[in-house]
């Protein structure tokens, strides 16, 4: 069989690296996010990778992602946070998925499959603390307490967290935070005036954990740093986790004055040698970095120029005339000088988490133990 033109190496060491950090950090009360297919790192082996190398929860934003990890034959609490009224509560309650309780009118809907289930839902009390986005609006957080007290008392529920998500944590010091920590504070001493008694508080982040920001509120969701991510752009202790490369589909010799790609928007200054490389924004690649990326070619950064094409880009490669089948590097950790994801994420005007989350499926995942 003909090996893959593109692949997606996921290096393990890095991601067992970060999550031994994150678990240092936190003291243990570690929760491993592996939403979106663990941001394009594949969920089942980035969950197993974290969960021996510290992390004590695994968590996933719907769930279907969340029974998928069940699939995969994963028994470590796993908590979903983000399903709409109509998602298959009965499904997670009975494969013992932690639910996310944003509303009133979710919590019945879970407390109903509960009770068909046979069995007692374990729910997070999810408060909006300033971002407008999901979670219980403050206005309403009494309500959803008093109503999951009386859940509880019928047997159907059991209040084990309560959870909440800052905005504006990757600056440290930020005066958002304190308001929106003590929002969150505040809520938890609410719920607990009712009768109930959450033990899982979790309010941090990756980057409020970096920062510091939400130190002592118990469990820590930890997502990007897990793939060598840091929002807050202070550590120096994480490890990009994940290398795309690709082989040259085909390459020539053009005149100066030659056009590249649709509109011509690059015309060759001299010259040159191109070669084609068989990635486009169909793979993910941002087509926002058209003619500012960079790409890494027998050890030597070369120019991408032209518009990005769906399913094609093109390098400048000067003087050297590349062989079609050559390897080439997309992006690395940086090591031997190829562009790293965060350069990406510029390039295209965007945040890192964006660009390892997208790359498509054509793109064959490979994994290593070790780079």
């Amino acid at each position: 069989m003909a090996p893959p033109a593109s692949e997606l190496l996921v290096h393990h060491d890095a991601i067992r690296a970060n999550v031994a950090h994150f678990a240092a950090l936190t003291g243990g009360r570690l929760l491993a996010v592996v939403k979106a297919d663990a941001f394009g790192h594949g969920h089942a082996e980035v969950a197993r990778l974290a969960l021996e190398a510290g992390a004590g929860w695994l968590g996933a934003a719907s769930i279907d992602e969340a029974l998928a990890l069940r699939s995969a034959g994963l028994a470590a609490p796993v908590l979903s946070w983000l399903n709409p009224p109509g998602a298959d509560f009965a499904g997670a309650v009975a494969a013992g998925v932690d639910l996310a309780v944003p509303s009133p009118v979710v919590l019945g809907e879970v407390s109903r499959a509960a009770v068909q289930a046979g069995r007692r839902a374990r729910v997070h009390l999810h408060l909006d603390v300033g971002m407008a986005r999901d979670g219980c609006p403050r206005e309403g957080w009494s309500a959803l307490c008093e109503l999951a007290r009386e859940l509880q008392r019928q047997g159907a529920i059991q209040v084990v967290g309560v959870m909440g998500h800052l905005s504006c944590a990757d600056v440290a010091g930020h005066p958002q935070t304190r308001i929106e920590r003590q929002r969150f504070v505040n809520a938890v001493l609410a719920a607990r005036r009712r009768g109930l008694r959450p033990g899982v508080l979790h309010l941090a982040a990756t980057a409020a954990t970096v920062t510091g920001e939400a130190s002592g509120l118990g469990l820590h969701r930890i997502g990007a740093g897990l793939y060598g991510i840091d929002p807050s752009g202070t550590s120096t202790a994480l490890r990009p986790a994940l290398s795309l490369t690709t082989r040259v589909a085909g390459s020539r010799e053009v005149d100066a004055g030659t056009g590249v790609g649709y509109g011509l928007d690059h015309v060759a200054p001299a010259r040159t040698n191109l070669a084609l490389l068989p990635l486009g924004y169909a793979d993910g690649l941002p087509r926002a970095a058209s003619g500012r990326a960079e790409v890494l070619v027998r050890g030597r950064r070369r120019p991408l120029v032209g518009r990005f094409s769906m399913d094609m880009i093109v390098v400048d490669t000067g003087a050297d005339r590349i062989r079609p089948g050559e390897r080439v590097t997309v992006f690395g950790p940086g090591a031997d000088g190829e562009p790293t994801v965060a350069e990406w994420a510029r390039w295209a005007g965007t945040i890192p988490h964006e660009i390892v989350a997208r790359i498509g499926s054509r793109v064959a995942r490979v994994s290593r133990a070790s780079r």
